[in-house]
């Protein structure tokens, strides 16, 4: 057992956990913190995605003492004061969401994204996108989503 302290979605947290536990059971299961879904446990679906210091980062793939001290904002806090978040709204405004379980992660990944370029190309779009998979659609409304998001947060 480990205990560890993190900062999420801006509420200092201190649990004690098993020191195999994942960073995504610890949100889901320990905090309640549900958006954050898991999907393959092998990195290679993006569904886990939450930011930890900034960075987009597969919960599925790290401990959850990796993160000890850590700032780390779930699908749950990316929005300030009720207000969606660029990537957010986005999504919900160009439909680029079926199922939604994907959703989460694709928008985690999405902010982190535009934060790195504040206006992708195609080319950064597609290979920033490389490690979320989505099922249902064919990713034209999610490369908008992702176009229009940065737009959006340009307008910020």
């Amino acid at each position: 057992m480990a205990k560890i302290t993190m900062t999420v979605n801006g509420v200092k947290q201190t649990a004690d956990v098993e020191d195999r536990t994942l960073l995504a059971n610890f949100l889901r299961d320990t905090l309640k913190l549900t958006g954050t879904h898991v999907g393959c446990d092998t990195s290679q679906c993006g569904a886990c995605t939450v930011h930890v210091d900034g960075r987009a980062v597969k919960s599925c793939t790290m401990l959850a003492a990796q993160a000890d001290g850590a700032e780390v904002v779930t699908i749950e806090g990316l929005a300030i004061n009720g207000k969606l978040h660029p990537a957010q709204a986005a999504f919900t405004e160009c439909h680029a969401l079926q199922c939604g379980f994907c959703t989460p992660g694709m928008i985690m990944t999405t902010a982190a994204l535009i934060k790195e370029h504040p206006a992708p190309t195609d080319e950064q779009i597609v290979h920033g996108l490389e490690g979320n998979i989505c099922r249902c659609t064919g990713y034209l409304n999610i490369v908008k989503a992702v176009k229009h998001a940065a737009s959006l947060q340009k307008g910020k």
